[in-house]
């Protein structure tokens, strides 16, 4: 098993705080972000670990130039999003796969229930997403994406925006699992896609990863849900880390 971590972006919402770095590296508690990812994955005994850089990827690699980690850089990050940056570690796709987002932080227990599920695709999702929901936002509706899930675990929907919390089962966190054998499927579906169409409003080098895993579930490939309470964070604005920090001193 090795790890991607899709860490190409700037996070442009997060104001001063990556005019210098990329958003992976913005510190919490003391520590980056990437730092968090990477000792997770390697306390659940992952060691081949591909990050796939973008925006100052020359600090990032000099920041983790002695942590024995891989980089791949997506040159075109600029005007790119998640599922182009995922593509660009093509030529690493040739065993179970996690993909994690740069700029999420989660514990141990939640990395192994990811691992340890034996479907071909699996996606971490939160059920108690709503309780951080509130803290960051004064409308989580607003902000929050469907997620809807069958009694079999099997997600039907996710990444449209919802008209009620019925639709919202959980939320994607941006944690997935892949495994070899899918894995020519999935190299296979994306580059036979139609490249002039938009996905959810985006271009095809725009899509979404959400967008992406729908349109897997649509055409009738199975995407297992692997159910978390709570055990990660999503720093995506500058009151997001405002509102941990206090939080950690209360």
């Amino acid at each position: 098993m090795k790890a991607l971590i899709l860490a190409a972006g700037q996070g442009i919402r997060m104001g001063s705080e990556t005019e210098d770095k990329p958003k992976c590296m913005i510190t919490y508690k003391g520590k980056p972000l990437i730092n968090y990812t990477i000792e997770t994955m390697r306390a659940c005994g992952i060691e081949d670990i591909i990050i796939i850089d973008g925006y100052k990827s020359k600090v990032l690699q000099s920041y983790l130039s002695n942590d024995k980690v891989r980089f791949i850089t997506n040159e075109e990050f600029y005007k790119t999003n998640m599922v182009y940056t995922l593509f660009c570690a093509e030529s690493e796709m040739n065993d179970d796969l996690i993909i994690s987002y740069g700029d999420i932080i989660y514990t141990k227990e939640v990395l192994q229930s990811l691992i340890q599920n034996n479907n071909d695709f699996a996606v971490t999702v939160d059920k108690n997403w709503r309780e951080l929901w509130k803290l960051r936002m004064d409308d989580p509706l607003k902000d929050a994406e469907t997620m809807k899930i069958d009694n079999s675990c099997n997600i039907l929907e996710l990444g449209k925006k919802p008209k009620s919390y019925e639709e919202i089962n959980g939320q994607y966190i941006g944690l997935l699992k892949i495994s070899n054998s899918f894995l020519k499927v999935i190299r296979n579906f994306y580059h036979n896609l139609d490249k002039s169409k938009y996905y959810d409003g985006k271009d095809y080098n725009n899509m979404y990863m959400t967008s992406f895993i729908q349109i897997l579930i649509n055409i009738g490939w199975k995407v297992q849900a692997v159910e978390i309470y709570n055990g990660w964070l999503e720093l995506d604005t500058t009151n997001d880390l405002l509102l941990y920090e206090k939080l950690e001193s209360e």
